[in-house]
């Protein structure tokens, strides 16, 4: 490690308890879906005190902002998340699931870290850039409503990515390791049949129910389920019932799809069917169906050549220490899981070098997962994230970072529980370094920019990035 960088690094330590006071504020304060208000204000102000230049309402989205600092060329961002997701509230550093509030939100995704990460990288970079009286520029985006929402794709719309040479980013999660899984393309779209209501026994001739046609569309989509690929996946929320009175015919029901596939045009071509079968079920009971889209996500382009600078920097920076505190901590989490295959299984069976397969067996058994793994395969995964729009607009390069015990499910009451944990705040700052070396290797060799491009352009194979997310809808803020 060059002494720049290493003194640049420096400030991440130098920040620490800055830094986790804001991630455990963030943790104390759960906002969903373009509602994060308090996460966004506490970010920003925390940038303007660190000598940013912040703008607000970014894109038009209340709670969108960026920290900018620097000027000219490389321009080199930091995504940083910092939603909770719905109905996850739940105390802090116990081991049984107990809500701090019965159906409010919680931090379920460590996005009270992710968001917090980032800024130390950001951070670090423009320690790097005054001391060596630099040119360039470091920008943190504060990204909202990852989380249902697909916030970036409608900042990637905006154009807000267009002069970003290369950007960087991570999530909580069980390993250290550089993301190589393709994400799927995704459409969430609202459904809502409107029909007539009736007394059910004395006049049900002249009911026609909304319940009815949202029932006979959920039955077409099962059975469409056996004539798209295989890799296809189509989730739904029974959002709205029709009320609790099964006497009267309901004249209103709701329901909330979320469609996958592995790439825009098969998602695409997934909700032109889906749209079929709803209006089929309306004509079928003579309803009204009435489809709102509410957003769209792209799936990834992975850059190889940042993943191995990522990976450099995984090796380089010296990994996480985990006291025999954390490791308690961890083994009673643990126990709570029952988890039979985890993240790390999974890499570790794909995995055929025999060199490599070492660094697995040493941190086989442990309760955290502190080594750094190799670089892995690319491969495909079933998930989705409003990354992808970044990158169909510039390189963009992401890891995994350990912060929760060994088989602990992202989404879960545990990785709630441990958000606000030492050994969470820790797998954070590790993050937060590596982004940060590798960002600095991209300002000491800007030839690994120009053929991050390069692959970049390679990849999209003379397609332009269209947003998936048609011109005049915007966020769906409830």
């Amino acid at each position: 490690m060059t002494e720049r960088k290493e003194k640049a690094l420096r400030v991440i330590d130098e920040k620490r308890e800055l830094l986790c006071t804001v991630s455990e504020e963030i943790w104390d304060h759960p906002e969903v879906l373009f509602h994060e208000e308090y996460a966004s204000d506490i970010l920003s102000k925390t940038l303007e005190d660190e000598g940013f230049q912040v703008t607000r309402e970014l894109a038009g989205i209340k709670t969108a902002f960026s920290g900018r600092f620097g000027a000219g060329k490389p321009v080199i961002g930091f995504l940083g998340e910092f939603d909770a997701l719905p109905g996850m509230s739940q105390q802090a550093g116990i081991f049984e699931k107990k809500p701090v509030e019965a159906g409010q939100p919680g931090h379920g995704c460590g996005h009270n870290l992710l968001g917090v990460g980032s800024l130390g990288a950001a951070l670090a970079v423009k320690r790097y850039l005054t001391e060596n009286k630099l040119p360039g520029t470091v920008i943190y985006f504060g990204c909202p409503a990852e989380e249902g929402g697909s916030g970036k794709g409608f900042m990637a719309r905006a154009h807000v990515f267009d002069d970003v040479d290369v950007a960087f980013t991570w999530h909580p999660g069980e390993v250290n390791s550089v993301a190589t899984e393709n994400t799927m393309a995704n459409y969430q779209i609202s459904y809502r049949f409107h029909g007539t209501s009736a007394h059910a026994a004395m006049e049900p001739e002249r009911g026609r129910s909304a319940l009815d046609a949202l029932e006979l569309m959920n039955t077409g989509v099962q059975y469409l389920r056996e004539h798209v690929p295989s890799s296809t996946r189509i989730h739904y929320a029974i959002t709205d019932a029709g009320g609790r009175a099964p006497g009267i015919v309901q004249d209103h029901a709701e329901a909330l799809y979320l469609m996958r596939a592995l790439t825009l045009s098969d998602v695409r071509e997934l909700y032109r069917r889906i749209n079929l079968i709803a209006e089929g079920a309306a004509m079928m009971t003579e309803t009204k169906v009435e489809i709102e889209f509410i957003k769209a996500c792209s799936n990834i382009i992975i850059n190889s050549e940042l993943n191995q600078v990522m990976q450099r920097n995984l090796e380089e920076i010296p990994s996480v220490i985990f006291d025999e505190e954390d490791l308690e901590y961890a083994r009673k989490i643990q126990q709570t899981t029952g988890a039979a295959k985890t993240y790390f299984d999974s890499l570790y069976a794909e995995c055929e070098d025999p060199e490599k397969r070492k660094v697995f067996e040493a941190d086989m058994h442990a309760p955290i997962h502190a080594v750094p793994l190799p670089l892995a395969r690319e491969r495909q995964g079933f998930v989705s994230s409003d990354v992808g729009d970044v990158s169909w607009n510039c390189p963009v390069s992401q890891i995994n970072g350990a912060t929760t015990p060994a088989g602990t499910a992202i989404h879960s009451w545990q990785m709630v529980s441990v958000g606000k944990s030492p050994m969470a705040q820790k797998g954070m700052l590790y993050a937060a370094k590596v982004m940060a070396g590798s960002a600095i290797d991209a300002f000491e060799d800007p030839a690994i920019i120009q053929r991050a491009k390069a692959e970049l352009d390679r990849r999209k194979g003379g397609r332009s990035f269209v947003s998936p997310i048609p011109e005049g809808i915007n966020p769906h803020v409830q």
